[in-house]
C-alpha cells in the first residue's frame, strides 16, 4: 500500500476486513494464548496483520490486534518495522537498552521532555550510560559535542517539549552517521501526518501514541518505527524478553484514533495558529513559542520538513510565575491537566507539572512558562477563553 496517500494508509494499512466475518474494523484479540499447529508449530502469521510476524503462541510475543497497529505505524512512518509498547517511556527504554551498553554516551536535547531526562539521568546513569544535553537546533553544537565525546545515540525531539525548538533532521542525520551514531527522533509533537523522520534520514522514529496518534485521551502507549530491519530484530527480541508490549485493547483504541489523524491534525494546526497569533500581540504575554510564527527561530526549518506546525503553543507570562499559575486556573475550556494531543484543549504549568523533574538541572524550564495543547474545539471559543484568562 506504499503508493497510497497518508489518509488512505491510516484507514487501511494493517486493517483489512476480517476474512471470516467481513468486519471492516479489526477485532480485539483479547487472548493470551493460541492453539498450536502441532508441537512447536506457530499458529498463522506471515500473511495477516504484522507481515513480519512468524506466528502466534503467546500474546506477549505477538498479537493480531497489536500486529495490525504495528503494520499501520510502519506504513505511516515509511519504516521497515514498527513496535507498539505499553507507554512512550517503555519504547524509549527498550530502544536505549537495545543499542547502548555501559560506557556508552547519549546526546539529548537541552530542553528535552522531563521523562526523557529522568530516564537518562536516574535510570541509565546507574547503568553506566552517560548523557549530555545539547541544543539540537544548532548543528555546530552537536558536532562539537561529538568531538568532545563519541555518542552511540543522538536523541532528538522536534519540536521539543515544552519550548518548541526545531531541529533540522536531515542535517543531524548526516552528522550522526558521519560519527557512527544512531539518530532517533521523538516525533510525538508532529505526528507522522506532519513529519516523517525516516524519510529525512533518521534511523528510528519514536512516539508516545498516547498523544496525537490515539488522540482521545483514553489510552496510553508508545511506539518505535525503524528504518533497518536488523535493528528491528534486536528490538523485537528485547521487547519480548522484557514484556513491554502494549495490550490488544490499547492497540485497538490507538488504531481507532489513527483513522482520523489527518483531519484532526489539520484542525489542531489551524486552532494553534490562531491561538499563537492572539498570544503574540497580547500585553499579558512576554514571549510565544510556536514554529508557525515567522518570528520563531526554527520557522524556516519547520516549514521545510513539516506539512504543518502542530497543535502545541507555549508562552511566558509577563506577570511572572505567580501569574502563569493563576492563568492555568482561570481557563474554562482549556482543562488543567498533563499530557497533550487529545481532541480537548489542555493547559499546564510545566515547571510545576510535566517538567518538575528537571528543576535545578540544565534542562530547567522558565518558571513563568505555560503550555497549551490546543484541541479541535471551535476556534473562536478557545480564543475567548484565553482572552478571559489573560485578563
Amino acid at each position: 500500500m506504499t503508493t497510497h496517500g497518508f489518509e488512505t494508509l491510516a484507514i487501511h494499512a494493517g486493517q483489512e476486513p476480517d476474512p471470516v466475518t467481513g468486519a471492516v474494523v479489526p477485532p480485539i484479540y483479547q487472548v493470551s494464548t493460541y492453539k498450536q499447529d502441532g508441537v512447536g508449530g506457530l499458529r498463522g502469521g506471515g500473511d495477516g496483520p504484522g507481515r513480519w510476524i512468524e506466528g502466534y503462541e503467546y500474546s506477549r510475543s505477538a498479537n493480531p490486534t497489536r500486529g495490525a497497529l504495528e503494520e499501520c505505524l510502519a506504513a505511516l512512518e515509511g519504516g521497515t518495522r514498527a513496535f507498539a509498547f505499553a507507554s512512550g517511556m517503555a519504547a524509549e527504554d527498550c530502544l536505549l537498552r537495545t543499542v547502548c551498553r555501559p560506557g556508552d554516551h547519549v546526546l539529548i536535547p537541552h530542553d528535552a521532555y522531563g521523562g526523557t531526562y529522568r530516564l537518562a539521568d536516574k535510570v541509565f546513569g546507574d547503568w553506566g550510560v552517560s548523557y549530555r544535553p545539547v541544543p539540537m537546533s544548532e548543528p555546530a553544537a552537536v558536532r562539537g559535542a561529538l568531538r568532545d565525546q563519541a555518542a552511540r545515540v543522538i536523541w532528538v525531539e522536534t519540536p521539543t517539549n515544552p519550548l518548541l525548538s526545531v531541529a533540522d533532521i536531515t542535517a543531524l542525520a548526516d552528522i550522526a552517521h558521519e560519527a557512527g551514531a544512531l539518530l532517533v527522533v521523538d516525533n510525538t509533537f508532529a505526528s507522522p501526518y506532519l513529519q516523517q523522520p525516516l524519510a529525512l534520514g533518521a534511523d528510528v522514529a519514536m512516539h508516545s501514541t498516547t498523544k496525537y496518534l490515539g488522540g482521545h485521551s483514553d489510552v496510553v502507549g508508545g511506539a518505535l518505527i525503524v528504518a533497518d530491519a536488523g535493528l528491528g530484530e534486536k528490538i523485537a527480541y528485547l521487547q519480548n524478553a522484557t514484556g513491554t508490549a502494549g495490550g490488544p485493547f490499547d492497540a485497538w483504541l490507538t488504531l481507532r484514533g489513527i483513522r482520523t489523524l489527518g483531519v484532526r491534525m489539520d484542525r489542531h494546526c489551524e486552532n494553534a495558529r490562531r491561538v499563537a497569533d492572539l498570544l503574540a500581540t497580547h500585553p499579558a504575554v512576554k514571549e510565544v513559542f510556536y514554529p508557525g510564527l515567522a518570528s520563531h527561530p526554527g520557522h524556516e526549518v519547520a516549514a521545510k520538513q513539516m506539512r504543518g506546525f502542530g497543535g502545541i503553543v507555549s508562552f511566558r507570562s509577563a506577570g511572572g510565575e505567580a501569574e502563569a499559575v493563576a492563568i492555568c486556573g482561570r481557563t474554562r475550556l482549556f482543562t488543567l491537566g498533563e499530557s497533550l494531543g487529545g481532541v480537548e484543549s489542555l493547559i499546564e504549568h510545566p515547571g510545576r507539572m510535566t517538567h518538575a523533574s528537571v528543576a535545578g538541572s540544565a534542562l530547567e524550564v522558565p518558571a513563568d512558562l505555560v503550555r497549551l495543547s490546543v484541541g479541535i474545539e471551535t476556534g473562536e471559543d478557545l480564543l475567548e477563553d484565553l482572552r478571559s484568562a489573560l485578563g
